[in-house]
């Protein structure tokens, strides 16, 4: 069974015509599968303003262009990376880091920095009508890049070092480049929540749905839930993606399952959400939504957000594939996984090339099951 060191943790996740040009390649910031979700709450804000009206709805809108924090991937990554994909596809980073700052030692204590405990590449097609989204276990042993540290200095590279550990060494820009450098494919943006700008988001919106098949118990998370139908509020919703001891073999892989799961149901649940019936409520996520996540410079302003969101608002869950990149457990560490290096490059190369992932890519590894204990809805 693999272990865990220190407390558990665990995050979170972050998301029409043309949308307006959303600048070069970047970084600092949350979510997106969160693609429609985290996102839709800007372009739900943004047609709360428009109902404001006035000189009220320019001043609001720059309180919301504030908000957002904003990296410049490109200064500190430089120029040795992926080539740009020309055809209109897009890839975004969605990462949650488990930075307990301002948490009050809620969610454990004794943890050094911040780490990426959920990693997922969305990819949306050139249409933007289909997207699939790979997620990285956070476990995974990889090759690490020498990385610029935020505040100076460099971070030395490891040809075996855990995957969320670029977050800790190198921030953000260190962990786009490994996914870079792992898979070949550019990050076109970046977004990341923490703990406590998840569980404010979850609240905002009012809850998601859920329905557990089997009940879900786990003492490192809190989690508690009979099987049944729930509406999840905030620190429930957290808890829920944060389980790993309560299902599965105990590992990451399980807590994905059930990450994928939660971020179906919230693109439902964003999507009951109508701005015209409340203004001020469609301001009122824009504003957390704002807040909460970090992005790359490219998409840090609330006009930007808006024009994705509107971008991707034609994909739905029905034609979002969601799988985990292929993976068998390290003989050496139970508590550890390795790429299955061939099919991981079929996974990747499926995204470089804009085709849907191959189902037999994904066949041998051990983190991809059907048996979930979560899906979405009630």
């Amino acid at each position: 069974m693999p272990h865990e060191s220190g407390n558990e943790q665990q995050p979170h996740l972050a998301a029409g015509p043309a949308a307006p040009d959303y600048g070069p390649a970047r970084v600092r910031g949350s979510r997106r599968k969160p693609r429609k979700k985290t996102l839709r709450y800007a372009a739900l804000g943004a047609l709360g303003l428009v109902l404001i009206g006035g000189g009220g709805a320019a001043y609001a809108w720059q309180h919301l262009n504030g908000n957002i924090q904003g990296t410049d991937m490109n200064a500190v990554l430089g120029h040795d990376r992926p080539g740009e994909q020309q055809n209109g596809s897009m890839n975004i980073l969605l990462l949650g880091s488990d930075s307990r700052a301002g948490t009050h030692g809620q969610y454990g204590s004794g943890i050094s920095g911040a780490r990426a405990d959920t990693a997922m590449v969305l990819h949306v097609d050139k249409t933007h009508k289909k997207a699939s989204v790979v997620s990285i276990p956070r476990d995974t042993m990889v090759e690490r890049p020498q990385c610029a540290k935020p505040h100076g200095g460099t971070a030395a590279g490891a040809q075996q070092a855990m995957f969320n550990s670029s977050y800790q060494v190198g921030g953000p820009a260190c962990t786009v480049k490994t996914v870079e450098k792992m898979s070949g494919v550019r990050m076109d943006h970046y977004l990341e929540v923490d703990f406590k700008g998840f569980q404010k988001l979850i609240d905002e919106l009012g809850g998601v749905d859920i329905t557990t098949h089997k009940a879900i118990n786990d003492a490192n998370s809190g989690l508690s839930l009979n099987a049944g139908k729930h509406t999840l509020k905030g620190k429930q919703a957290l808890e829920l993606v944060r389980t790993r001891h309560g299902v599965g073999d105990g590992s990451d892989l399980g807590r994905i399952q059930l990450q994928q799961a939660f971020i179906k149901a919230l693109i439902h649940r964003a999507d009951t959400v109508d701005p015209l019936s409340s203004p001020a409520k469609s301001y009122s996520l824009a504003d957390t939504a704002t807040k909460t996540i970090s992005a790359d410079s490219g998409l840090a302003s609330a006009d930007k957000l808006l024009g994705l969101a509107k971008d991707l608002k034609g994909i739905s869950p029905d034609r979002t594939n969601m799988v985990t990149m292929p993976v068998t457990y390290d003989a050496q560490d139970s508590g550890r996984v390795l790429p299955l290096d061939k099919a991981s490059h079929r996974v990747w190369s499926a995204l470089r090339h804009d085709q849907p992932i191959p189902k037999s890519a994904t066949r041998d590894s051990v983190g991809d099951r059907t048996d979930s204990p979560v899906s979405a809805g009630t």
